[in-house]
């Protein structure tokens, strides 16, 4: 119990942490000449950014809203990568989509985690505060090694571009 506890409030520091590693990283290879890929490193800077503020000010404003809030800093960050990326110029990184998608289902995850808390009113912890707890981890930290490595290690890129293709056929089909 002890150490369940003080390592479950680690684990957010840990994911900062590892996100500005990731921006470190980036920032490195981009100075370097390594790498010049504008938008992995506007990718790793954004998501750093808003992770630290949003860990920052829960700390400062704990309340069970949290998620909530989460929620908001996640669609603010999406707006900001999608605006952003409309202006830069450069190939979009495989670690672009998993960005993408984990904000996405961190968001869709918080809102849920929210509407089970504030509007039915529940606090039995049930199957979705366990699956809450561990997918949002697992994906934080899965978003942290695509930025640094930036590969498409689950195969989301190739998914996305097979279910294109796909759709993209039917849609010839269908012209013809």
């Amino acid at each position: 119990m002890y150490l369940t506890e003080h390592f479950g409030l680690s684990l957010p520091a840990m994911v900062v942490w590892g996100l500005m590693m990731a921006f470190f990283f980036n920032a490195f290879l981009w100075i370097a000449n390594a790498k010049r890929n504008n938008v992995l490193l506007m990718l790793s800077l954004v998501v750093f950014a808003s992770y630290f503020t949003s860990d920052h000010l829960f700390s400062w404003f704990d309340n069970s809203s949290v998620y909530l809030s989460w929620a908001i800093y996640d669609v603010i960050t999406l707006a900001v990568i999608f605006s952003c990326t409309y202006f830069i110029k450069g190939v979009k990184s495989p670690a672009f989509t998993y960005v993408i998608f984990v904000l996405c289902s961190n968001t869709i995850l918080q809102l849920l985690m929210y509407y089970d808390l504030h509007i039915t009113g529940n606090v039995n912890p049930w199957f979705l505060w366990d699956f809450y707890s561990f997918t949002v981890y697992l994906l934080d930290f899965t978003m942290i090694i695509a930025l640094i490595v930036d590969r498409d290690i689950l195969g989301l890129n190739t998914l996305k571009n097979r279910f294109l293709r796909t759709s993209k056929s039917k849609h010839l089909q269908k012209q013809l």
